[in-house]
């Protein structure tokens, strides 16, 4: 049975029904070598490192963690750091929030003066992760790795890994 020339693969007829290519009438061609009917396939990532390690940060911890089990991005170091990283800073920010507001509602109940300061602290608190959130997403896609103080080197740490 003839093989294809670019290929690799078995070929039964005038073309490859694997990429195409026209086969040489009256000969077998060998197949070139490392290829064949059992060469495994090269796994090549759909998307750039820039681009999936920006979506690591599209949804926090989802997408993080959607990045650290897909196949071809859960060896990659780059996406593994953003991804952990993503994952550290919502973790984050998201026990700052629940610590801020009992401390706040302690203080409330005590003092009703520092409900204005829970007023000004929780909007500003989400304009400053906002502006992070797009720094982070902006400065990614560009290919530059920002580490963030704190989880960044704990970030590092686990993309080694």
């Amino acid at each position: 049975m003839p093989f294809c020339a670019s290929c690799g693969s078995q070929v039964d007829g005038k073309f490859c029904p694997k990429c195409g290519a026209a086969i040489v009438a009256g000969g077998a061609v060998p197949p070139p070598p490392g290829a064949g009917p059992y060469a495994a396939p090269v796994a090549a990532a759909p998307m750039a490192d820039n681009v999936a390690s920006t979506l690591c940060y599209v949804l926090g911890l989802i997408t993080g963690i959607i990045f650290l089990v897909m196949e071809p991005y859960s060896k990659n170091r780059t996406v593994k750091f953003h991804a952990f990283q993503s994952i550290f800073l919502n973790v984050a920010v998201i026990a700052i929030e629940i610590v801020a507001g009992i401390v706040f509602r302690i203080l409330l109940a005590i003092m009703g003066f520092f409900g204005l300061i829970a007023g000004l602290f929780f909007p500003l608190f989400g304009l400053g992760c906002l502006i992070l959130w797009l720094f982070l997403l902006y400065s990614t896609y560009q290919g530059k790795t920002i580490v963030l103080p704190i989880i960044g080197p704990l970030a590092q740490k686990q993309a080694q890994s």
